[in-house]
């Protein structure tokens, strides 16, 4: 199949109709009939058989379509490299932020990076670890900031802080436990609010309870930790989150203890490999690192 059959059988099967394909295309519904039908001879099968008004896909289309999704993916993040590349450089600071740490850290630290570049246009995208990691490979941002470590061959990483998980639950609750810590397995023998797995947080939280041999009751899953801060505030159960995202809390409704043994949380600064940053990238870290680094 040549790229164009596959765009005119992606198109369809996405439509349902030569002439929904065709408007996605922007071409005429007789070149997507006559591309389909040129495919389908070079095949040696049908893809499509017409029921009523709408194409239904052939069991051999059924079987093509998933590696066509995953060429087409690819296809798109050559587009989407080529027209980062294309943009120009040093224009604005791209910044892409895991979520929490954009509603914690990064007011504080734009605050000081406008003390050194007060004029210049910023644009930030909030998105989970593993997106940043795949935005920065394809040049998406000047600088992506993570959870933990995010090996990539495209990516090079500077460690921005180090903080802790800590266990965050609501002030004021009958018979609230006042310590300044608390044992994870503690946690564990009622319901809490946890995180997302995908998460790199939420992975590294799902490995110490395997270690510990515990496994969590069932409760309240989030993908993001200030979502779960929120609902821990309001009652619905503990949560189990980073520092960063509780010490930007200033609630006197929050209670915060230390989780018990002490699990480390890296901050990371992504960056594309092989490009030297400009200097707006190199105070924006710098910035970072100060509002969410402990006083020495």
């Amino acid at each position: 199949m040549r790229l164009k059959h596959i765009e005119a059988f992606n198109a369809v099967m996405l439509t349902g109709t030569v002439s929904a394909a065709a408007r996605l295309l922007h071409v005429t519904q007789p070149a997507v009939t006559q591309t389909l039908q040129h495919a389908e001879l070079q095949l040696g099968f049908k893809l499509f058989t017409r029921q009523r008004n709408r194409l239904v896909p052939t069991h051999e289309a059924q079987a093509l379509y998933p590696e066509v999704q995953r060429l087409m993916s690819q296809l798109e993040s050559v587009r989407r490299l080529a027209e980062a590349l294309g943009s120009g450089e040093g224009s604005q600071l791209r910044i892409l932020v895991v979520p929490s740490l954009a509603v914690s850290a990064l007011p504080a630290a734009l605050q000081r990076f406008r003390a050194r570049h007060p004029e210049m246009p910023v644009s930030i995208r909030t998105l989970h670890s593993s997106e940043i990691t795949r935005a920065i490979a394809l040049q998406e941002g000047d600088v992506g900031i993570v959870y933990g470590s995010s090996p990539h061959p495209a990516l090079h990483q500077e460690a921005v802080a180090t903080g802790r998980l800590v266990c965050v639950s609501r002030v004021g609750r009958a018979a609230a436990d006042r310590r300044s810590t608390v044992a994870l397995a503690d946690v564990l023998r009622a319901p809490f609010i946890r995180i997302d797995e995908r998460d790199p947080l939420g992975a590294m939280l799902a490995d110490q309870w395997a270690r510990l041999g515990l496994a969590p009751q069932a409760g309240i899953t989030v993908q993001t930790h200030h979502i779960a801060m929120v609902l821990a505030e309001q009652g619905f159960g503990p949560a189990i989150i980073d520092s960063f995202t509780a010490q930007a809390s200033h609630r006197d409704t929050l209670h915060v203890r230390t989780v018990l043994p002490e699990v480390p949380v890296q901050v990371t600064a992504l960056l594309p490999q092989g490009l030297r940053s400009p200097q707006p990238v190199a105070d924006f870290i710098a910035a970072f690192r100060a509002v969410t680094s402990p006083p020495a």
